[in-house]
């Protein structure tokens, strides 16, 4: 059987709004290697090309060692080359490391913080075809701040976030994603260790025909941890937004606590938002909800703006930024904060002609 008859169509579940064997063809991903490529790395931070002969032990313990999805273990079969990444215990750099997918076909890349390490990484996604897989590993009190950045695009774009926390690790992940012909970000995450923490935010801004599929998965493995999550989502055109999220609470994982948001704004008769938080519960002693909301801007808050002397333009602009904010607000990189900002802003002008 091909690769491309593999692939996941809407008679899987967790694909039933993202028809990615329908988005491809039969042609599929191909065989091709897409490229990863790191900015000008700071001081501290080791690098390795997972096709070295001679890879590290750390690598041989983690590359291909986490949670993953069939289409996952495609670009891990087909993927050539990639990148490497650890932060040594104890190491906490300055400077945000950037990180970029870009070209057609498959790719990979592992990022270990050890124990009491600290890194900001900045992603960016180039506008080609992909199936890419980033791996991260975060050991005990290390911390690491994630953004990912996918601009627009006119191609299909899947890629699965997998990450395992330690005790009292922390994971602080945003996801600024301007849509595609099809685009799919999943995150695979394992709350392993007792006082680990997973904040996860994001915000979907979409126009003409665009679709943008955030589909998460939190488990918490170990007791004593927290997970928060607060999607965003702005629509005009005939796009499409998408957010599953299920956070799995296992059996003796008292003391966990997590809570769920997703919310969104129709601004065309066209638009489609799919919001679908779930909770598996297997624990007593937890602290669990989730919620989600679609829906126009308040006519209240317009009239409000408008009864003030603002023209309705305008104070549309300021509801939408206003129901975006909270979601961009706490990156926690100033600078990372105001270049998300930036594309909000610059998507938003297509949005709301």
């Amino acid at each position: 059987m091909s690769v491309a008859l593999a692939l996941p169509t809407r008679r899987v579940e967790e694909w039933k709004y993202s028809d990615l064997a329908h988005a491809l063809g039969e042609a599929g991903f191909g065989d091709e290697t897409a490229r990863v490529t790191i900015g000008a790395p700071p001081a501290g931070i080791e690098i390795f090309a997972l096709d070295e002969p001679n890879r590290p032990d750390w690598i041989a313990a983690h590359y291909g060692k986490l949670r993953g999805n069939p289409v996952s273990a495609i670009s891990l079969a087909k993927a050539r080359g990639g990148i490497a990444l650890r932060v040594p215990k104890g190491r906490k750099i300055a400077d945000a490391l950037s990180l970029e997918f870009s070209g057609n076909g498959h790719a990979r890349a592992l990022l270990v913080l050890e124990e009491g390490a600290e890194l900001t990484l900045l992603e960016r996604v180039g506008p080609e075809t992909r199936n890419s897989g980033l791996e991260i590993v975060i050991g005990p009190h290390a911390r690491l701040d994630h953004v990912r950045i996918s601009p627009a695009a006119d191609a299909v774009q899947v890629e699965e976030i997998s990450v395992k926390l330690a005790r009292d690790a922390t994971y602080h992940g945003h996801f600024a994603n301007f849509g595609a012909r099809l685009s799919r970000t999943e995150l695979e995450i394992a709350v392993e260790g007792e006082g680990a923490e997973v904040e996860l935010s994001g915000v979907s801004v979409l126009s003409g025909e665009r679709h943008a599929d955030v589909t998460t998965h939190v488990a918490h493995d170990a007791g004593h941890t927290r997970s928060t999550q607060l999607f965003k989502k702005v629509l005009g055109g005939r796009t499409r937004a998408v957010y599953q999220g299920r956070v799995t609470v296992a059996h003796g994982a008292n003391g966990s606590d997590s809570r769920q948001s997703a919310k969104a704004l129709l601004l065309g008769d066209r638009a489609e938002a799919d919001l679908q938080p779930e909770l598996e519960i297997f624990a007593d002693d937890v602290k669990c909800a989730h919620g989600a909301a679609v829906g126009d801007l308040d006519a209240d808050s317009l009239f409000y703006l408008r009864a003030r002397g603002i023209p309705e333009q305008e104070a549309r602009h300021l509801l939408i930024h206003a129901f975006l904010e909270d979601a961009v607000d706490g990156i926690a990189d100033m600078t990372l904060r105001e270049t998300v900002r930036g594309a909000v802003a610059a998507a938003l002008v297509a949005v709301t002609a």
